[in-house]
């Protein structure tokens, strides 16, 4: 009697070893249900050149179409460039007439010796700049972008001057052919540098490359901002997906293109996407040589958009995705 509950234990060890070993290299079934959440890649808006905030037309969650306007910077050194180049392009263009004279009149004379003092009071203010952030760069009240800028200023107006003096005793003598054509060539390039100072100041009011929502505003009117420093983010609907994890065993269903149905709290039914990209990488690497079990732990991304682009589903929200049957990789 003691041999055959002895049998029978035996067998019922067995049969219990069989059973959990059955349970844990049983091959995995199909995972119907994928945990995600909504991720958007934002596009960074910042200007092309530093300066401060001037406005700011968007606020964070307002809702934008391409070409608006997004935000402008202040232009106060550009402007003055500005000035500067429409005077210039003035001055060439008198300087070609005064030269197609055959001997300049009196009257003009005095014209271009005033251009020569204005071009000397302008050197002396440039010169006393440049001195003063000379004096203050040591001292830790002037920055090496200021001293380089008035240094830029001084040898701007040391050319005027002494193009200003060339013009009075050019202007002395009678004009010849190839002046005439130097006067004319610097017309056209004192119009090609007003036209990149526009250029440059109508970049510096920034417009939507796309239509999106306004997810972030980091700086406002009146703070300083770098070149390429972002201002605003912007998320444009084609943007926004869905991301997913799909574990090691079950990665091999899916495939680019392959159609996903997605779920999620409060969310319209029959919502529908399609996967964009799927990782070559595993996000999770245990750090052991993999068994069955350790192989269950890997998972890869998933990204899908949305079939439909006018559901703005906000970012981070969790969302389940089940691969449609047909859509399985075979």
């Amino acid at each position: 009697m003691k041999n055959l509950r002895k049998i029978i234990g035996a067998l019922v060890v067995v049969i219990l070893i069989g059973w959990i070993a059955s349970k844990l290299f049983a091959p995995a079934k199909p995972q119907d249900l994928f945990e995600g959440y909504v991720e958007g890649d934002l596009v960074q808006i910042g200007p092309v050149e530093g300066e401060r905030l001037s406005l700011l037309k968007v606020e964070p969650g307002d809702h934008v179409a391409k070409g608006v306007v997004l935000f402008t910077m202040a232009t106060p050194v550009l402007d003055q460039q500005r000035d500067e180049d429409e005077a210039k392009v003035v001055q060439a263009r008198a300087n070609l007439k005064n030269l197609q004279a055959a001997l300049q009149r009196p009257e003009q004379i005095a014209v271009l010796q005033a251009g020569v003092e204005a071009a000397n009071a302008a050197l002396v203010l440039s010169q006393t700049e440049y001195d003063r952030q000379v004096y203050l760069l040591p001292r830790g009240a002037a920055t090496v972008a200021a001293r380089d800028q008035a240094k830029f200023a001084l040898d701007r107006d040391k050319a005027n001057l002494a193009q200003a003096q060339r013009q009075v005793e050019a202007g002395l003598i009678p004009s010849r052919s190839h002046e005439i054509a130097a006067a004319d060539a610097a017309i056209t390039q004192a119009q090609a540098e007003l036209d990149q100072i526009e250029v440059r100041i109508a970049r510096q009011t920034v417009h939507a490359p796309a239509n999106g929502i306004i997810q972030d505003v980091y700086f406002w009117p009146g703070e300083i901002v770098a070149a390429g420093q972002p201002i605003l983010a912007l998320l444009p609907p084609e943007n926004r997906k869905i991301r997913f994890y799909v574990p090691e065993t079950q990665l091999s269903r899916f495939a680019l293109g392959a159609k996903v149905s997605i779920t999620c709290d409060n969310c319209r039914p029959g919502l529908g996407a399609r996967v964009i990209y799927i990782s070559q990488q595993a996000e999770f690497t245990p750090p052991v040589i993999f068994s069955l079990q350790e192989r269950g732990k890997l998972v890869f991304r998933v990204d899908a958009r949305l079939d439909d682009l006018s559901v703005l589903l906000p970012l981070g929200l969790p969302i389940e995705a089940r691969l449609l049957p047909a859509e399985a990789a075979k």
